[in-house]
């Protein structure tokens, strides 16, 4: 249990691809581990780069596996963009994306307006993965990157786990387009410590109640590492556990899966 590791945790912040399941396969018995969960009277959040969809598309999913949540225990990557361009950005900026529908949608609910391939200037590029991705829409978004215009990637993640193998992720379009543009993009998911402060502050926890589980050593555990919170791999989905060993400072605890560390 989470108490024989670290007794005074009071939440958690827990990632979704390769913790709670590889792509449609759930990883584990998904009710009795959240049952456990809330048994031992632990907070938690759900909090993932996965920007492929939104919070509704994510609770349906979750709700096929058995497993009900609230929206406020979710967070992704997407939203943390559109935070981001809502508090930094004038309320009248064309954004032009490489992303899913579900990435559009969250950004229009932010109040933000999102182009296509017919505007020549834009203020924004946001990159993501994207599904339906075609060399006219890298080629449109290289020139707006090229030309002047911000750019901003959800998250690094390079590939997803899926019960094939890992495909390409985020991380593979974002760097894509940072070969052809010559620029780098600003990332706003997981290793940025903003999606683990939003959890925080949903939470009403401090960093040191707080335990956040993942399985990218990269990404979900460099994140927490920089927002100060303890950290859990799992060895379900991308890192291995000589990868876990080699990195440097290495998570606070490494279990096979969610299963292990919550029962």
């Amino acid at each position: 249990m989470i108490s024989d590791y670290l007794p005074n945790i009071r939440g958690l912040i827990i990632d979704m691809d390769g913790v709670l399941w590889r792509d449609t396969e759930p990883i584990g018995d998904l009710p009795a581990i959240f049952k456990q969960i809330k048994d031992c009277g632990l907070r938690f959040i759900l909090a993932t780069n996965n920007a492929s969809r939104n919070i509704s598309q994510h609770q349906d999913k979750l709700a096929r596996f058995g497993v009900e949540v609230d929206v406020e225990q979710i967070i992704n990557s997407s939203q943390a963009v559109g935070i981001y361009l809502q508090e930094n950005f004038p309320e009248d900026i064309k954004v032009f994306v490489l992303g899913q529908p579900s990435l559009v949608s969250t950004l229009e609910d932010y109040g933000i307006q999102v182009v296509d391939e017919s505007e020549p200037i834009v203020d924004i590029v946001v990159a993501s993965i994207d599904f339906n991705l075609t060399y006219d829409k890298l080629s449109h978004a290289s020139l707006l990157v090229q030309a002047g215009s911000t750019f901003i990637g959800t998250n690094p993640d390079v590939t997803l786990p899926t019960p094939d193998g890992f495909v390409p992720g985020a991380g593979t379009v974002i760097g894509a387009l940072e070969i052809a543009s010559g620029k780098k993009a600003k990332i706003l998911g997981k290793p940025e410590a903003g999606l683990y402060e939003m959890a925080l502050r949903r939470l009403q926890l401090k960093p040191g109640e707080t335990l956040a589980i993942g399985d990218r050593l990269e990404t979900d555990i460099a994140g927490a590492q920089k927002a100060g919170i303890f950290s859990a791999l799992v060895l379900s989905g991308a890192s291995t556990h000589e990868q876990a060993q080699a990195f440097d400072p290495s998570p606070d605890i490494i279990v096979q899966n969610l299963s292990e560390l919550v029962f």
